[in-house]
């Protein structure tokens, strides 16, 4: 085919070249008629040529534009032309090829061209092979580049995936330590608990109230001051010490010792960091930037959080132990685990340690009321989470753990007595608290006493788990030799606008001169070498009382004071501040707490040079008893118009702008450089720091406003230190009730906000009423009008008659045994529900006083239940309910203000007790509950018990020989226990069981109840009289009008209306103004 294509091209140029015979003899050979001959040859031909006749039709087409040029014919005409070359190259025939190879002009071409076209190969070769060597190496660099790129990849993603497998292995094991830690720790907790039950059922058996106990045991009973503060942060309570001890046998200081030490806290003295800063008065370490306004701390918050798990270093800060260790955080709990391993908690007295909490330590979420940001040793990277009724302090490595920690806690802020919002406000700084709060207005308006009010300051700038940061309080007296005290004298009082070192004149114009000369380049000047409160001061006052005792002697090398420097005597202490260096401030404790005056554990504290040993602490002439003291001091002299008119500049002078500064040098005011934040390397003086103390957070750098005058604010009722118009009459008005059933049960809960305030009164018969609370306005005030006067406090309950009486009667049948009594009903706070006992069936109930149906019985005794009693309640109803039973036991339960049933669980129809509360012999006739003071003081026949509501007995009250059928209890959150027993005997015991008073009256008393403040008493009985007492001696102060009928019950509402429930079936309201009774009022107004 491919020689017809070529022979008609010729043809068609008009051209017949000869060279087309060779190639017809060929054509026509292969056109000859096939015989087998002729077949045969073609065939060996092809088979022959078949391999490397595409190679050669390759090089031909390749070849193409040399072989055009040279393959000619005889007249010069191309013989190959690119159509040719293609139909050779498609052919599958070789005949062409072999044609072409042996003809003449393919010979007479390669003779002719061969060397040229073989040179000219060459050349091109070369320069393809030189083009061809660049691109190689071109290729081979840029290959090499990209290898060398991946290798780097590969090493750097094989590095990271090392790192990810390490980190990820390193987090494996960190997960796997912190189990295997919550697991120990867990462990370490349950040992520590079983432990704890186990002593508490042999307490529980072996004491003299027990199963195996017998009154006749005379067994020595320590005790100690227990953890457990009321809603004023006061520590009261005491608990039995199993570790106590008379630590007989401990040796006394020597003078000698005291010059030791005063040398060496000289040459530390004269030691200076080198990160010395200027003292700035407004200079403050903040965790949330430097302005005051709550809005910048509310960080924002991160919707839609997983459940957060931390764990980070800590240590535990409790007093004189630092205890490195682990905190974990998990969604509802804060476990903490002590480093037992650590050095330096190995070097810990064992005797401190178990008087320590929270080493293996466990908290709720559900527990949480409050967290506060803390210093510690002078750096803001600690934090103290306060529970319901006690706290724990925790420093971390720095300010971001701090910050993480409080970001895994609830949202509680700092709780909700200080009219500051529940977000992530323990952030702020205690100035910004300070400034953000309410506290200030409100003590000003004298809505709060003082002592609240400095304890409100001290909870944001001290704390009571650190000595150095101890809780500080003014001395307010400077009588303490008269046979009586007269407070009506300015002479008597303190000048609190001066520092306690600068009160003597002399001593004022050595420290000023002192100041004025200071010739030491070493360190800053100063007035004074140490603070007015320090570890040592703090632990001097309370050397009495464990576990105080216990710190003290592991503080000062198992030694107690020498006689002539502990603190034996207050007027001497007094004595000291004024000429001694030792010018220290007083603790809370002086305010509250009688038994620190009492050596209660009878320690061995030597003989003073006068040969008079040191044991109780001597008290003032006028102050007959610690109890004495401590209520005049309280609530005669902090609470006086004296000190109310100062005490904004003691304030100043201790957290406020006469602490640093140009005004603290014009106040006398300046203590160590090392006692100030900010001013020392923190890191090199530790020890110095403790001896030193550590001056309050600066709350304030103007100053302090002063409290509002007492007769500018006499129409607030609400003020503890208010006094009403005495021109109201005694008796308000008498409310008959239809039924002349015995009114045997009054509860006035009359606060405005609740939905129905009213005054619930139960009859004798179990018929009840719901007399919905008109809120009075006091003459003279703001919204006083005379149709005012004329509207009466308590309205009627308008279904105690014929057609509504069905919803108000109790049909529920009582065991006929049961004497109907004011013990036999609970009303709960709202006034929504009302709970009976002494049914047959051994349950109480609870009853809606909306309807008047069963809504819940609750069993639990073995015995029919013949009292019943509420605490106070908490925000949103939830209170403690104890029932007393003729089975000799008492259980405590929970009442749940948000399900309005007693249990936790609406679906449970079974609740179980809180606890249960064993010790009587005999029925239980009456019982008080005060969950404040986390106590329950029950009566039968014999002495009272007091239970803690986790179910310790903790002692029994022994009245007098004829003091032994208890029938009313009424306890104060004041720490006041007053007892009637039948034939008319009172008696007053402490919560702490000392028998403060007693007296008889002629009167069958049927009811009784305490002032607010615990310092009134009030009672009523089978004559119809009301009369008022003075709690702590029983001394008489009124008695209003005789009534016509017995007295059955009383309440007081909340604004000082005593509402008594009477024999005839009626009620009466009294206006019973406290105020008229204090001591302020009598003596000034």
């Amino acid at each position: 085919m491919a020689y017809c294509e070529v022979a008609q091209c010729a043809l068609r140029s008009g051209q017949t070249p000869p060279e087309l015979k060779s190639f017809s003899s060929l054509a026509g050979f292969q056109a000859a008629p096939r015989d087998a001959g002729q077949c045969f040859i073609t065939t060996k031909l092809e088979r022959a040529l078949e391999k490397v006749a595409p190679l050669l039709r390759e090089i031909f087409v390749d070849f193409a534009p040399f072989l055009s040029r040279t393959l000619l014919g005889s007249h010069g005409q191309e013989l190959l032309i690119e159509g040719t070359l293609v139909c050779m190259k498609s052919s599958t025939s070789v005949v062409e090829l072999v044609m072409l190879l042996c003809s003449q002009e393919w010979q007479n071409s390669i003779q002719k061209n061969a060397g040229l076209a073989f040179i000219e190969l060459i050349n091109e070769g070369r320069l393809l092979c030189h083009a061809m060597k660049d691109h190689i190496v071109r290729v081979a660099n840029e290959a090499e580049f990209i290898l060398n790129r991946q290798r780097a990849e590969d090493v750097h993603k094989h590095a990271e995936f090392e790192s990810n497998c390490a980190q990820y292995a390193a987090d494996r094991r960190e997960e796997e330590k912190m189990c295997d830690h919550l697991i120990s720790a867990a462990k370490h907790r349950d040992h520590v608990t079983a432990n704890q039950l186990k002593q508490k059922i042999l307490n529980i058996l072996t004491n003299k109230h027990g199963a195996w106990g017998t009154m006749s045991q005379q067994i020595h009973d320590f005790w100690r001051l227990d953890y457990w503060e009321d809603d004023l942060r006061r520590r009261r309570r005491f608990v039995r010490n199993p570790f106590g001890s008379t630590h007989a046998g401990v040796s006394l200081k020597s003078l000698d010792e005291y010059e030791e030490e005063e040398e060496e806290l000289k040459s530390k003295k004269s030691f200076r960091s080198q990160s010395v800063v200027t003292q700035n008065p407004e200079a403050e370490l903040m965790l949330e930037g430097d302005d005051d306004a709550v809005s910048l701390l509310q960080e924002k918050e991160i919707d839609n959080l997983a459940p957060v798990v931390l764990s980070t270093p800590a240590q535990l800060v409790a007093p004189v132990v630092v205890a490195r260790g682990t905190l974990s955080i998990t969604t509802t709990e804060i476990y903490f685990e002590v480093d037992e391993e650590d050095p330096a908690f190995k070097k810990t007295d064992a005797k401190v340690l178990a008087y320590t909490e929270g080493l293996h330590g466990k908290w709720m979420f559900s527990e949480i009321r409050a967290v506060f940001s803390r210093r510690y040793l002078l750096q803001n990277t600690g934090l103290e989470v306060f529970m319901a009724n006690r706290s724990v302090m925790f420093n971390f490595p720095d300010q971001a753990t701090v910050k993480r920690v409080v970001y895994s806690l609830p949202r509680v802020g700092v709780g909700t007595s200080y009219g500051l919002p529940q977000a992530r406000i323990s952030l702020a700084t205690p100035r910004q608290l300070f400034k953000s709060s309410n506290m200030t207005q409100r003590w000003q308006r004298r809505e709060i006493s003082n002592f609240e009010y400095l304890m409100f300051l001290n909870t944001i700038a001290r704390t009571y788990n650190d000595l150095n940061q101890y809780p500080v309080f003014p001395w307010v007296l400077t009588n303490y030799d008269s046979e009586e005290l007269d407070l009506t004298l300015p002479g008597n009082f303190r000048d609190l606008s001066k520092p306690i070192g600068a009160l003597n004149p002399k001593r004022a114009a050595f420290y000023a001169e002192h100041y004025e000369s200071w010739d030491d380049d070493s360190t800053p000047p100063h007035h004074y070498t140490t603070l007015y409160s320090t570890a040592h001061s703090t632990l001097m006052w309370m050397l009495r009382i464990e576990p105080f005792t216990t710190f003290f002697l592991n503080a000062n090398d198992a030694k107690f004071d020498h006689p002539e420097r502990s603190f034996s005597g207050i007027g001497r202490a007094w004595r000291n501040c004024q000429r001694d260096t030792a010018d220290q401030e007083l603790i809370p404790e002086f305010y509250y707490l009688p038994e620190m005056f009492v050596n209660s554990n009878e320690f061995e504290l030597g003989l003073r040079d006068d040969g008079i040993p040191v044991c109780d602490v001597e008290l003032p002439v006028w102050a007959k008893k610690p109890e004495d003291f401590v209520r005049i001091n309280r609530m005669q002299a902090l609470e006086s118009e004296f000190v109310s008119c100062q005490l904004h500049q003691w304030i100043d002078l201790i957290f406020g702008y006469k602490q640093r500064g140009p005004e603290a040098v014009r106040a006398l005011n300046v203590f160590n450089f090392m006692c100030y934040e900010g001013a020392v390397n923190l890191d090199t003086i530790e020890n110095q720091i403790q001896v030193c103390g550590q001056v309050p957070s600066q709350l304030l750098i103007e100053p302090h406003p002063p409290r509002s005058s007492a007769m500018h604010l006499c129409f607030l009722p609400q003020s503890p230190l208010m006094f009403k118009d005495q021109m109201q009459q005694d008796v308000i008005m008498v409310l008959k009730f239809p039924s002349n059933s015995p009114v045997t049960h009054v509860a006035a809960n009359t606060l405005p906000h609740l939905s129905i305030p009213a005054a619930v009164t139960v009859t004798c018969s179990r018929l009840f009423a719901v007399n919905r609370w008109h809120n009075t306005v006091l003459r003279g005030a703001p919204g006083y009008s005379l149709e005012q006067a004329h509207h009466l406090p308590i309205e009627m309950d308008p279904l105690i008659n014929n057609s509504g009486v069905n919803k108000r009667q109790i049909t529920d049948l009582v065991d006929q045994s049961i004497q109907i009594n004011t013990h036999c009903f609970v009303v709960t706070a709202d006034n929504r529900y009302i709970l009976v006992c002494g049914f047959w069936d051994k349950s109480f109930r609870v009853y809606s006083t909306e309807t008047g149906k069963l809504t819940q019985i609750v069993f639990g005794h073995w015995d029919v239940v013949t009292c019943l009693a509420r605490s106070e309640s908490y925000i949103g109803g939830d209170c403690y309910i104890v029932s007393g039973s003729r089975d000799a036991t008492l259980l405590l339960w929970y009442w749940s203000g948000r399900h309005h049933i007693i249990g936790d669980n609406p679906n449970n129809d079974y609740p179980a007790p809180r606890a249960v509360l064993t010790g009587h012999d005999h029925e239980v006739v009456c019982v008080s509950v005060c969950a404040e003071l986390g106590l329950v003081i029950s009566g039968a026949k014999g002495p009272c018990l007091v239970h803690t509501i986790t179910g310790d007995l903790l002692r029994a009250l022994e009245g007098p020989e004829l003091c032994q059928r208890p029938r009313l209890i009424s306890v104060s959150s004041e720490g006041h226990c007053i007892i009637y027993y039948e034939r008319g005997r009172f008696c007053n015991f402490s919560i702490n069981g000392k028998l403060l008073a007693q007296m008889e009256v002629n009167d069958s008393t049927r009811a009784i109840l305490l002032s607010s403040d615990g310092q009134n008493l009030v009672t009523g009985g089978d004559n119809g009289v009301v009369e008022v007492w003075q709690a702590c001696d029983f001394k008489q102060l009124y008695i209003y009008p005789g009534c016509d009928a017995g007295i059955r019950a009383m309440d007081l509402s909340h604004d000082q209306t005593l509402i008594t429930g009477m024999a005839s079936g009626s009620i009466v309201a009294f206006n019973i103004d406290f105020n008229r009774w204090h001591y302020e009022h009598q003596n000034r107004y």
